[in-house]
This record gives C-alpha cells, sequence and structure tokens, in this order.
C-alpha cells in the first residue's frame, strides 16, 4: 500500500510545469524560435560576476574534502555569520548568526518553517492569488489554507485579513514582490499588519507569526519592500538566492528568525528539528559558501524592467488589461474570457504559453512570465496582437 496522497500529488503534476514540458516537446517538433513559452519563473539573467568568480576561487584554494564536505546541519557557521551580518547592516534590523538556518533554496524554507511552526488543524492565511506550492507546503504540514483575496490593485486587504485571523490562526504569510501580480507591499500597509497581528496575538494568548517569503526581493522597479523584522518582531524572513543571483537550480537560500521572535531559541530549535526530520540538513555546500560572498549581489534587473516595459506597454496596446507590476518577473494580466483556461488553450494555438489563473487562487486571469530574452518578447508580439483581434479587444 503506498500513501494515495503523494500518489495523487504525483499525478496531479503542477501547471506551470507541465506547460513548461509541453513547451519543450514544441521546441523540438517546430523549432525553439517558434515557441513562446511564458510558463515558468527561470531566470534569464547571467548571474552576477562575483558567483563565477568565487566559484573559480573556492575551486582554486580550498581543498576539495572541505569544499565538498558536510557543513554543520544548520549552515556552515561563518556563512551564518555573514548573513546574520548582511541583515543587521542592510536592514536596520538585528540579527544573530544562531537564527539563521541555511537551506536548499524557498521551498525548503517554506516546508521547514511551516513544518517547525504548524500542528494539525492549526490555520495559515494566504493572500490570492498566491504561488500553488503554498497549498501543497501548508496541508503536508498539518495545517490548513485560509485565503483571503488581494484588494482591487493586489495589496493586502487589511479589513478582510482582520476578520480571517482567529483563534487557530498560527501564521500569516505573505510574498512581496509577489508571484503571481508583482505586487510590492508598502511600508504603510506592512506597518498596518504588524499591528494587526500584535493585536490578534494578544486576544489569542498566543504568537501569530508573519512568515515572509522572499525570493524576489531585489526585483523591484522603483520601490523597495519594507524588511518584514522591522515591522513585526514575530517572523520568520524566508530567503532565496535563486532570483537575486540568478541560481534557481542550485537550490540555496536561508530561513532568518528574529531574535525579537517570543521563544526565539525554541523557534529556531523547531526549525532545527523540522530541517532534520524533511531531511534538509546542510545546504548544498559550495553554494553556501558563494552567496556568502555575493551578498546584497544581484543580477542585471534593468534587464527585467525593459521586459515588462515592452511586453506590458504592447499588450495593453493590443487591448488586454493588466496592473503594472512593481516587481518581480511577472504580468498578471485579465483573460479576455472568465474560463482563464479555455484563453489559455486558444493561446497555445499561436504557440504562446500562458499560464491559467485559477491553480493560484484567483479564477479569471493568466500569468505572463517576462524572465525570457528580449528575443522572445519581441517575436511573440503579433502572436498577441493577433489573439486579442479574435476577442475583439
Amino acid at each position: 500500500m503506498i500513501n494515495e496522497t503523494m500518489k495523487k500529488l504525483g499525478e496531479e503534476r503542477s501547471v506551470i510545469r507541465e506547460l513548461f514540458e509541453y513547451g519543450n516537446r514544441r521546441k523540438a517538433e517546430i523549432g525553439a524560435d517558434n515557441v513562446f513559452d511564458f510558463s515558468l519563473g527561470n531566470p534569464s539573467v547571467p548571474a552576477p560576476a562575483c558567483v563565477r568568480e568565487e566559484i573559480a576561487r573556492l575551486l582554486r584554494e580550498v581543498p576539495a574534502e572541505v569544499l565538498h564536505g558536510y557543513t554543520s546541519a544548520a549552515g556552515d557557521p561563518a556563512v551564518r555569520e555573514a548573513v546574520a551580518a548582511y541583515i543587521s547592516a542592510s536592514f536596520g534590523a538585528t540579527m544573530s548568526a544562531s537564527c539563521v538556518y541555511m537551506t536548499c533554496g524557498a521551498a525548503a524554507s517554506l516546508t521547514v518553517s511551516l513544518s517547525a511552526l504548524c500542528v494539525p488543524g492549526d490555520e495559515v492565511v494566504v493572500i490570492s492569488p498566491y504561488f500553488p506550492e503554498y497549498r501543497i507546503f501548508v496541508e503536508s504540514a498539518g495545517g490548513k489554507v485560509v485565503e483571503v483575496p488581494a484588494d482591487e490593485n493586489f495589496h493586502l486587504d487589511l479589513p478582510a485579513l482582520g476578520k480571517a485571523i482567529g483563534k487557530r490562526t498560527k501564521a500569516v504569510l505573505v510574498n512581496s514582490p509577489n508571484n503571481p501580480t508583482g505586487a510590492v507591499y508598502g511600508e504603510g500597509e506592512m506597518r498596518v499588519l504588524g499591528d494587526l497581528l500584535r493585536k490578534k496575538s494578544a486576544e489569542k494568548g498566543a504568537p501569530v507569526y508573519l512568515l515572509a517569503d522572499e525570493p524576489y526581493r531585489e526585483l523591484c522597479y522603483g520601490t523597495s519592500p519594507v524588511y518584514p523584522m522591522n515591522v513585526y518582531e514575530n517572523t520568520l524572513v524566508l530567503y532565496s538566492f535563486s532570483k537575486s543571483l540568478s541560481l534557481a537550480g542550485e537550490r540555496i537560500g536561508y530561513i532568518a528568525v528574529s531574535p525579537r521572535c517570543a521563544d526565539a531559541d525554541g523557534v529556531f530549535a523547531a526549525v532545527c528539528g523540522a530541517g532534520r526530520s524533511l531531511g534538509y540538513v546542510c545546504a548544498p555546500a559550495l553554494f553556501q559558501r558563494v552567496v556568502a560572498s555575493c551578498l546584497g549581489k544581484s543580477c542585471d534587473v534593468e534587464i527585467y524592467r525593459k521586459n515588462r516595459d515592452l511586453l506590458s506597454s504592447a499588450l495593453t496596446s493590443y487591448g488586454f488589461s493588466c496592473i503594472p507590476p512593481e516587481g518581480a518577473f511577472y504580468l498578471f494580466i485579465k483573460s479576455p474570457e472568465q474560463d482563464a483556461v479555455a484563453f489559455c488553450e486558444r493561446a497555445k494555438k499561436h504557440e504562446l504559453l500562458l499560464v491559467p489563473s485559477d491553480s493560484f487562487g484567483k479564477t479569471g486571469y493568466v500569468r505572463i512570465s517576462y524572465c525570457v530574452a528580449r528575443s522572445v518578447i519581441e517575436r511573440s508580439l503579433p502572436a498577441f496582437e493577433t489573439l486579442a483581434k479574435e476577442y475583439g479587444l
């Protein structure tokens, strides 16, 4: 007998990944230049020079048995010290290495943190639309997802959040810059959220934690997200270098538990225990050391901004409707028909691979990943224009 829940997850593959695989098949059939794949949030901008330089230096100067050997379960002590010093210096949030846990990317940061905090019956509030795997991660940790729709501009609907947070709420999970909308939550709304969580924690008699999923922090256009620990003490920051350093396939990130968190030592011990239970101990040793030397660096975000401007300008001129994203590398456009799945199927006939919003917890929209070569966007525009005309836009 096998685990039927896991079997179901394996059989019901991610819509995004399915589109990506479909795109690979189509490229083999008709040529890569004829397929416009906007499905996967796979960074297209090269990593900054410091990444290649540090890899070369480490391979040259550090003995292989040290470089590729096990680190401490929570991460190399020197790397954790570097991350803590960077957070303290850059964001003014006093951080200790004893509160930093190195992870295998953002997914591990999320699953470890949720497993550390949740017991069966706990609720985790998420803002819809949201990254589809959130539901899987929460439910695998024994929790229940409570969806709170964002406001009309895809920012926090604070009154609705207040109504959704109750006695069973263990955490509120936020993602800014946001996948899939590109919204960046402002300092004002985040401070109000912090005040709300303090009030709800007092009513509950136990902390309501803020889980800040931050793989897109550096990918902003004209604004910067507030550092969550500065607005609320019971915060865990879940960070990944996948987008900032274009290292998605290397799976490297960290969990930072606020030292001001209630029973911070106990929370961090639970993080360590959850990592042990899930098998997420000792993140990739080489890339722990690489990112420690590249803290504060990022890929050329200007390339993504130019992609955003080109694509959003063209699509709106064709009649599509979208709110300009403030960060990340996604456009979230309104589907010309309520059935976004049907719209995406029609788009496929023009070799446009777009992700319907249904699995993100919102119907009637489409996510377009513009982390692609500019030439892909340029070649795709006639197909988008033809598609718009088919809908009479």
